[in-house]
């Protein structure tokens, strides 16, 4: 068993002053990897009961996930808050019923994405944003012109993602109520051990999946108790490390993963790594997949530009499937002679955090006559499919699937490897799709529920 220190009313498995435990994330005394490289101020769990082990819970049970705390959260409320957020995010608000949510984008003018994340219209006038980094830097010329109040509701809020075919039966055991009413970006209240929580119905799994709301002083009583809840489930508390696995996996470019946000103070954040470690990490909605999101019935930051875009889009994401043989032979120059190929070092081109800076892999793509075609991101070894696999922003011409394109390993400078692939179905993940699927073939797990 590892051995624990007490420290600052945390106990951690460190013997070091500045590592404290998550205040949203119980410890349990176990044998669990942490992480200091998450750019929080405090230790995050890394893994639990191993990445292979966490990456299938999506497919098979369920994952109970709290590292992306704090989550920003801001709160605009007021007569004048629609029309603020009209301003700054490509999204309509012509269809935006109380009780609903949708996938905020907001752009810079230039049309890059400067942060995305979940807006929930909670009642009249009354907006919550998660994530949502660029709202708050423009409240600080706009906030006045505006009859709107802001509240930042982050350092008192926590958010939990549990995902997975068999998270509506958890969350049913944990909260005895009967939640089959919930469908997609739609969300209302329940409660865990008496204390209140709002319950949503999204995630990044693609599979079925609910973030859960609340306050922090329950934050950890209310995580326990899912977890406790989902035992007889076969759930799985889900570290970092695989989280990242599933974005690519389900089709969700992430921010830090996948790409860059356009904002004044990330310029130059984020330190590049890969072939394309010379191109930029700002990508436009149209280039992700997500053009569906952006609606021209309103003025907006970035308009002109996402609407040249529009006309003429240039590339697209897709996923790759990586070549069996080309993987192999990086692994067998490690032990030939001379230089060998840049290393796998982990299983995927996992996000960290180095002297401040976001690190991150991208690697260029190529067509059969050495042509720049795309750029690959989020590379990952899914288990549960036995391929290695990435997102790629590729141009149009390519994105068709079966395409055989190359992606090109290793720094410039060193021995670099063309690494054969395939464009795949995006997302790769395609079971249980969340949008579509029918929680009635879910059995309800209380019975007084349906009283």
């Amino acid at each position: 068993m590892t051995k624990l220190y007490e420290q600052n009313g945390f106990v951690t498995p460190f013997p070091y002053q500045q590592f404290v435990h998550s205040p949203y994330v119980p410890y349990y005394p176990e044998d669990i990897i942490y992480s200091t490289g998450s750019g929080r101020p405090f230790i995050v769990p890394y893994e639990y009961t191993g990445w292979r082990d966490e990456q299938l819970s999506w497919k098979k049970t369920a994952y109970l996930h709290g590292n992306l705390n704090p989550s920003p959260l801001f709160r605009f409320s007021g007569p004048d808050a629609k029309k603020f957020l009209s301003k700054y995010l490509v999204n309509t608000f012509e269809k935006f019923p109380i009780g609903s949510g949708k996938h905020a984008i907001a752009c810079s003018e230039r049309g890059y994405i400067a942060s995305d994340g979940v807006i929930l219209r909670t009642d009249e006038d009354v907006y919550e944003t998660y994530y949502m980094y660029s709202l708050s830097m423009a409240l600080e010329n706009d906030l006045e012109k505006y009859d709107m109040a802001f509240e930042d509701l982050t350092p008192g809020a926590f958010l939990f993602q549990l995902g997975g075919p068999l998270s509506l039966q958890i969350l049913e055991a944990a909260t005895g109520d009967d939640l089959h009413d919930i469908k997609f970006m739609r969300f209302r209240e329940t409660s865990i051990n008496g204390k209140k929580i709002r319950a949503v119905r999204l995630g990044m799994a693609g599979s079925l999946a609910y973030e859960l709301h609340g306050k922090l002083e329950d934050a950890h009583e209310i995580y326990d108790a899912i977890y406790q809840a989902g035992k007889p489930f076969g759930i799985r508390r889900l570290g970092w490390h695989a989280y990242m696995m599933n974005h690519t996996e389900n089709g969700f470019p992430q921010w830090g993963y996948h790409f860059d946000l356009d904002m004044p103070f990330l310029m130059n954040a984020a330190k590049i790594l890969g072939s394309g470690g010379d191109e930029t990490g700002l990508r436009n909605p149209f280039e992700l997949g997500w053009g569906f999101v952006v609606k021209f019935d309103h003025d907006f930051i970035g308009r002109e530009a996402l609407g040249k875009i529009a006309a003429n889009p240039v590339r697209t994401t897709v996923s790759l499937e990586w070549n069996a043989e080309d993987i192999a032979d990086v692994y067998k120059s490690l032990f030939e002679d001379g230089e060998p190929y840049k290393e796998f070092e982990q299983v995927n081109d996992f996000t960290q955090f180095k002297d401040g800076k976001i690190v991150r892999y991208q690697d260029k793509v190529l067509d059969k006559k050495g042509n720049a075609i795309g750029l690959s991101t989020g590379r990952a070894y899914s288990v549960y499919y036995q391929r290695m696999i990435s997102q790629c922003q590729i141009d149009l011409a390519y994105a068709k699937e079966g395409t055989d394109v190359i992606v090109l390993w290793g720094e410039p400078g060193t021995r670099q490897k063309e690494i054969r692939a395939k464009v795949a179905r995006f997302p790769y993940y395609n079971e249980n799709d969340n949008r579509t699927f029918d929680v009635e073939t879910v059995p309800r797990v209380n019975q007084k529920a349906r009283l």
